[in-house]
């Protein structure tokens, strides 16, 4: 896995043009969301447990926009048995074969394809670490849906996102404190300025009581909001 350093967004750019998972981005990744992202490094362990003790010792997982395989490797790392399968599926070639090179591991294969065009049939867990909101607004309940329909009958969906608050003055201190977080961090005030104007497009994000009642909408029995560090979560959905 690459150890290279975020620069992505250090230096001005003339055009700031919308966020993509392209190969810039792929090489320096794993420094970028760990800076960016508040309990990232304890929700991707923390989820690859949950996932892989839900599995048990026979099941099958899929890790939906699975980047280079962290959750993939967090649930391989936590469930040693054999007959343990695991799809990670993501739509950037350069993330597939990333992915690839980081994982030598025979239970867990790698898919290039649109995660809203894979058949999960029989699937145990589904995890969604940082995806939903990069998804159409329009096409999160459909693939939600899509999920529930698809899981084993004791299936169990684990999905993380950045959230907003309902309440304005909230939403402020959590994303003023996740700037100064960022800051802390060693990113500059233009390379945040750059990112977020890259994101503003591409990502959009939600409440928590969105989350909840879309997972109930979508057919799931009940969820439950299990982590939150300022302005991102993640919650479990059972079928």
């Amino acid at each position: 896995m690459s150890n290279s350093s975020d620069d992505v967004y250090r230096h001005r750019q003339d055009q700031i043009v919308d966020f993509v998972f392209n190969q810039a981005v792929v090489d320096v990744f794993p420094d970028m969301i760990r800076r960016s992202v508040p309990g990232y490094e304890t929700v991707i362990p923390m989820t690859g447990l949950i996932a892989a003790r839900h599995t048990g010792a026979k099941g099958l997982v899929f890790d939906l926009g699975c980047s280079l395989g962290a959750t993939t490797q967090a649930v391989l790392a936590h469930n040693s048995s054999a007959d343990l399968r695991i799809i990670g599926v993501d739509n950037a070639q350069a993330m597939i074969e990333g992915a690839q090179a980081n994982n030598q591991d025979t239970r867990a294969q790698f898919v290039l394809s649109d995660i809203q065009d894979v058949d999960l049939t029989g699937a145990n867990v589904v995890v969604l670490n940082f995806v939903l909101q990069f998804l159409p607004s329009h096409h999160r309940k459909r693939m939600l849906q899509k999920i529930h329909r698809e899981l084993a009958n004791d299936g169990l969906l684990i999905i993380s996102e950045k959230i907003c608050h309902e309440s304005p003055s909230i939403h402020d201190l959590y994303d003023e404190t996740h700037l100064a977080w960022k800051k802390a961090n060693g990113y500059s005030e233009l390379e945040i300025s750059q990112k977020r104007s890259a994101l503003e497009n591409v990502m959009q994000v939600d409440t928590e009581a969105t989350h909840t009642q879309r997972l109930h909408s979508a057919g799931f029995s009940r969820s439950s909001q299990w982590y939150q560090c300022m302005n991102w979560a993640s919650f479990l959905a059972w079928k």
